[in-house]
């Protein structure tokens, strides 16, 4: 996986600026039926303590409120970074005691969260150590596991971890996924969540920060193609959208954009990470298994 550590390391100096960009991206062909589900998909918030951003994510997710959503699915990388072998325990305590800070301002939505490649903390003194690795985030997330499944309204949702060698499902989760899918009707509409994309135009542009097991998983959701609509990821900070074999591909853009900072001369515009603004997503899924996407940016 590339390492982004620069980027992040420099924005952390930046203040966020207002963005002068229009509010939504990426719109779908609208579908003349009511969903049976509306649901906002935020990723990449990176919080940390600093340049008020924990009120700067309390102020996007009013936004997000207003699109009156069911739920939120959180992709990952919740908090800024505490995976690199500089963190201290309580930077990383400062940074999930900011996210609590933010969740608290809609602890009345039910989030559904997926580990990010940043919310692990492996240089604790050992993996005895109650704040080491996946189980504590698992723990400050309220996540049943590193990965699981709900339903929801005639739709069920697949929760990922791939945050594993090559950026993969372990052996034990594919069998999981295997039989989790074999156990559910043709009838069934299902969509995916993971951090990292699974298939997409972005992985273009970091081609080792995608699923490297996506062939194994493209042909396994083309044995259940009558049940896999769409697979939803973040990570790259990047906005896009692909099809292949009729499912939905949907990488979205950071609510933290250029991790809150104002960007750099890759950046199309203030906060911008390339040509993709910070952001969130809202997704409408309907009863025939049709998802529309939109991609809201904001100004926080």
């Amino acid at each position: 996986m590339i390492n982004r550590r620069n980027w992040i390391k420099k924005s952390s100096l930046l203040t966020g600026a207002a963005l002068t960009v229009p509010g939504r991206f990426g719109s779908k062909e609208k579908v003349s039926s009511k969903p049976v589900l509306t649901v906002a998909h935020i990723t990449d918030v990176h919080i940390r303590p600093e340049d008020g951003i924990p009120d700067r994510f309390i102020k996007c997710m009013e936004a997000v409120k207003k699109h009156s959503v069911d739920f939120i699915l959180n992709g990952g990388d919740s908090i800024n970074a505490a995976d690199y072998d500089d963190v201290t325990r309580e930077r990383v305590l400062g940074q999930w005691d900011a996210w609590e800070e933010g969740r608290s301002s809609f602890a009345s939505y039910d989030v559904f969260s997926c580990l990010g490649n940043h919310d692990m903390w492996w240089a604790a003194p050992n993996e005895k150590d109650a704040m080491h690795g996946k189980d504590y985030v698992v723990k400050r997330l309220g996540m049943p596991g590193r990965y699981y499944s709900f339903s929801k309204n005639s739709w069920h949702f697949i929760v990922l971890d791939g945050n594993n060698s090559g950026v993969s499902l372990d052996e034990e989760q594919f069998t999981w996924l295997e039989k989790e899918l074999e156990s559910l009707g043709d009838d069934s509409r299902v969509l995916v969540m993971s951090h990292y994309p699974i298939l997409g135009v972005t992985g273009h542009f970091y081609p080792n920060d995608q699923h490297s097991d996506f062939e194994k998983l493209s042909v396994l959701f083309y044995k259940h193609r009558k049940k896999v609509k769409a697979c939803l990821s973040g990570h790259m900070h990047l906005l896009d959208s692909a099809m292949y074999n009729d499912v939905r591909y949907f990488c979205n853009g950071a609510m933290s954009g250029y991790w809150w900072g104002k960007g750099n001369e890759r950046s199309a515009g203030p906060g911008y990470y390339h040509q993709t603004p910070p952001g969130y997503a809202i997704l409408k899924l309907y009863a025939n298994g049709e998802v529309q996407r939109d991609y809201y940016a904001h100004g926080y």
